[in-house]
């Protein structure tokens, strides 16, 4: 068996460490809807002897469920009447780690299945999968890296949650952007993290301070889409964790306060098969890359659910901000939806507009998916940017979940290239989201409305 790097775990390896009382857990963890790790934490030896060679199993709500985890009508794959059968979580064993932050753990990561091992369309994971699958096909390797943000702060998680998230002290009381002296006041909490993440197997770059108060950024090396997508997962959970076992919390929350959101820019580029590269040539774009851009651009309003999926994700889209929602793509330039970067091997396309609530799966999916969909069909790249996209005039993405979630319905190429079960599937989760915060009363209306209304 070939590891993704020699700080991964072979199964071999694992039996050994369970036998010799190294490791006594085992983490058994999918990615859900909402981007997060689910699962059961199993005893080594029980997990050796019996779940190594067959996987195990867990109800189908658990893609079809909301934040809070309850259970809601609607979903075609899962409900009362159907019965709330089992998935089974069928091991991958490409991604078994250990997680040096917790005593005696590894984890492994899964793929949802059927009882009959056929494929879970819905699954996040599955998604990607199946597109990155068609890019074999036409002879494509899709490398991807992720630059996740997040807040920190001097306050546990236990008294966040108490204080109702409000008046939460920053880890860092003023701007830190690039900040070796901020930075060094969060280092404690920051260099738990990377070197965690090194040892569970990720390509640790850097850490570096973000605009707004106590806001992070830990960056990784690129890979190939899935094992980035992968690593993304377990790196949001892991430094969730850290956090709270040093008394600290953060939040990856696209948009917490009316300062800088948290984004998460994802860089993509396209291999051949062998590894060549196909999106520069002789220090110029191909026409191939070209194609893909265009495919970008073309789909990006359909499919911004993908890429921002949640009410708080459009916050998120303020005007003249560094979360630029106008479908351009320009040069080095930040004010555009694509910002394309490098040259030679390095030559790639950033996404500025998935934030730090992005599911990584399903935004992977999505540009992989309108790439190749430009590809495909020859599609013509529009001109450049020139200047401040902000201020072009030019169409931008939706600006709310609602009409998000419309366009992704109606979208005859998401239908096309993920299949009417996910686009329904997601659909419904999108109206989920939408139903419960129609519902809420925000504190915005009891501030402006108790007394003066």
């Amino acid at each position: 068996m070939t590891l993704r790097n020699d700080r991964h775990l072979s199964a071999h390896d694992l039996r050994r460490r369970v036998s010799e009382g190294e490791i006594d857990t085992v983490v058994v963890a999918f990615t859900d809807m909402q981007g997060r790790l689910q699962g059961k934490r199993m005893h080594g030896a029980y997990f050796v002897e019996h779940v190594l060679g067959q996987g195990t199993e867990g109800c189908n709500y658990l893609l079809a469920v909301d934040i809070d985890m309850n259970t809601v009508d609607g979903y075609a794959m899962s409900s009362w009447e159907s019965g709330y059968g089992d998935l089974e979580f069928a091991l991958d064993l490409d991604t078994l780690r250990l997680l040096p932050h917790l005593p005696g753990t590894a984890m492994v990561q899964c793929d949802l299945v059927q009882l009959d091992h056929s494929p879970v369309p819905q699954s996040p994971r599955t998604i990607l999968a199946t597109q990155l699958a068609r890019a074999a096909e036409l002879g494509y390797v899709a490398q991807a890296g992720t630059e996740l943000e997040f807040l920190a702060f001097d306050t546990s998680f236990e008294a966040a949650w108490a204080s109702g998230y409000r008046d939460l002290a920053p880890v860092l009381p003023y701007n830190g952007d690039y900040s070796i002296l901020g930075t060094t006041r969060v280092e404690p909490l920051l260099r738990t993290i990377r070197n965690a993440m090194y040892g569970a197997g990720m390509d640790v770059e850097s850490a570096k301070g973000e605009c707004n108060l106590g806001q992070q950024e830990i960056g990784f090396l690129f890979a190939e889409a899935m094992i980035t997508a992968d690593n993304h997962a377990v790196y949001k959970t892991a430094a969730k964790e850290i956090a709270h076992s040093m008394g600290k919390a953060i939040t990856f929350l696209a948009k917490y306060d009316q300062r800088e959101g948290n984004s998460c820019h994802i860089h993509l580029s396209l291999r051949g098969a062998d590894g060549e590269t196909v999106f520069d040539a002789d220090g110029g774009r191909t026409a191939l890359y070209d194609h893909f851009l265009a495919g970008l651009l073309a789909t990006m309003h359909e499919f911004t659910l993908l890429y921002a999926p949640n009410v708080n994700s459009y916050k998120r889209f303020a005007a003249g901000s560094f979360a630029p929602t106008t479908i351009a793509w320009g040069s080095d330039n930040r004010t555009c939806a694509l910002r394309v970067v490098g040259h030679g091997a390095g030559a790639r396309v950033e996404n500025r507009v998935p934030g730090g609530d992005v599911n990584p799966y399903l935004a992977l999916a999505a540009m992989v998916a309108g790439g190749l969909y430009g590809i495909e069909h020859e599609l013509e790249l529009p001109a450049e940017m020139i200047g401040n996209a902000h201020t072009s005039g030019l169409p931008t993405v939706p600006r709310t979940l609602r009409e998000a979630r419309d366009v992704f319905s109606a979208s005859a190429v998401a239908r096309e290239v993920f299949g009417d079960e996910v686009v329904e599937h997601y659909t419904h989760a999108a109206d989920i989201e939408l139903t419960a915060f129609d519902a809420a009363v925000t504190d915005w209306e009891l501030r402006r409305g108790f007394e003066r209304m």
